[in-house]
């Protein structure tokens, strides 16, 4: 007998099915208007492979749901992995690597059935993806306004080099004072 939530004549079913569409597709739009690696179609298989799977083992006779979420965490780490990219001393696609991973989680909590959750960790995703970006983008302005007080101990470039990354951004202290 097929469980509910792999029978497509249930509304189980579907809804899961809706639920990972909708989740990983708003998760994915914001991605892909930012010009980021993973987009909307991406998420979306991302957040439905999960949920299935997850409701796979939570279902399958003999299965262990704790070692299908092991495993789809590891692969998920190996697939965030793909996207972090070293160039010019910098760490870039960390932030979207985090994304792949909470938005695996949020299938996760679908395959579970726990899709009310997984819709509010959606929406949470989604604005702190736009609030932090809004506040570096605020926290700048501020700087090149001349409003960002002068720190004990350091200079004007340094403190400006600070300021010039974004969240996830990484630099080495050593090359950030070479170029000081």
């Amino acid at each position: 007998m097929i469980p509910e939530s792999l029978s497509p004549d249930s509304r189980v079913f579907w809804l899961h099915l809706g639920t990972a569409i909708v989740c990983g597709g708003v998760i994915g739009l914001e991605r892909q208007i930012r010009g980021k690696a993973s987009g909307v179609r991406t998420s979306i298989m991302i957040c439905l492979g999960t949920s299935l799977f997850v409701a796979l083992g939570a279902t399958a006779a003999q299965a262990d749901p704790t070692r299908v979420l092991g495993q789809v965490v590891t692969g998920i780490g190996f697939l965030g992995a793909g996207v972090i990219l070293t160039r010019e001393g910098r760490i870039l696609g960390v932030t979207t690597a985090a994304v792949i991973w909470v938005t695996a989680a949020i299938g996760c909590l679908i395959g579970f059935g726990y899709l009310k959750t997984s819709l509010v960790i959606t929406l949470v995703t989604i604005a702190l993806l736009l609030g932090v970006e809004y506040l570096e983008e605020l926290l700048e302005r501020r700087h090149t306004r001349g409003n960002v007080r002068e720190q004990e101990g350091e200079g004007v470039e340094r403190r400006r080099a600070g300021w010039s990354r974004r969240s996830g951004d990484v630099q080495s202290i050593a090359e950030q004072d070479r170029r000081l």
